[in-house]
């Protein structure tokens, strides 16, 4: 491929140049490739549909978990996400012993391989929060639990510049890839004042199904914001929030 210059970008195709816009700017390229039913029926590309089948798996166990985590993820994501999750998701997806190829899963993969994934490169997790927590969670009762012992937030959090107040919180999901459902629950500390005042230790809970039969992703996130005449705005539109998975619980 190749970046345009000049003043004025094009998009859309002119003959066999497609232009095109991308996170690294407006990019060109030659049309081409191989006819798609050679692609669907030929035996010389079966290996090619292999890889087809578990990039999409990959890519729906991916919408599937930030469709579960919306509600935190929306303020703590960067503008590559969706293909890092891929990326990670596949590299799972090709640990499953049991399938073959073309045919393996997440569920039979190791998906423990997730934890310490950041939903936001610009604000991860293990250089944001220093705070010590426990994770666990309980299959029998349903109950996914962050324990958070005490802290001081100018101690423990890398705040951005003009931070007054953050919040932590964290989030759970049940994850049915098969059928592409979840259960989704989460809780937080609610916005806290970024200062030196000790935080008393804690224990976060999300409840989610008991004796659930599917794999539990747990995260925990900071988000931090700026308090101007009693009101609190998320700072630099969440540009530096934090969100990471710190718990598989697979089954």
């Amino acid at each position: 491929m190749a970046k345009q210059t000049g003043i004025i970008k094009l998009k859309g195709t002119i003959d066999d140049i497609s232009f095109y816009k991308t996170v690294d700017g407006h990019l060109a390229r030659a049309k081409g490739g191989v006819d798609r039913d050679k692609i669907l029926h030929s035996a010389a590309f079966a290996r090619t549909r292999e890889n087809n089948s578990e990039f999409g798996r990959a890519g729906k166990g991916g919408k599937l978990i930030r469709s579960a985590l919306r509600s935190l993820m929306q303020n703590a994501k960067d503008s590559r996400v969706v293909s890092r999750l891929t990326t990670n998701l596949l590299a799972i997806i090709k640990t499953d012993t049991v399938s073959s190829r073309g045919q393996r899963t997440l569920d039979e993969g190791n998906l423990a391989l997730l934890e310490g994934f950041d939903f936001n490169n610009n604000g991860k997790l293990g250089t944001t929060f220093f705070g010590l927590f426990t994770p666990a969670f309980d299959r029998v009762s349903g109950d996914a639990t962050i324990a958070v012992d005490a802290f001081s937030a100018t101690a423990r959090i890398a705040a951005p510049s003009g931070t007054t107040h953050y919040k932590l919180a964290m989030g759970a999901a049940e994850l049915d890839f098969v059928n592409k459902t979840f259960v989704y629950s989460e809780m937080d500390m609610g916005v806290l004042p970024y200062d030196n005042s000790p935080v008393l230790a804690s224990t976060l809970t999300a409840s989610l199904t008991p004796n659930s039969p599917y794999p539990v992703l747990s995260v925990l996130g900071i988000e931090f914001y700026q308090e101007v005449n009693g009101q609190f705005y998320s700072l630099k539109n969440g540009a530096f929030n934090a969100l990471g998975v710190v718990n598989i619980d697979d089954v």
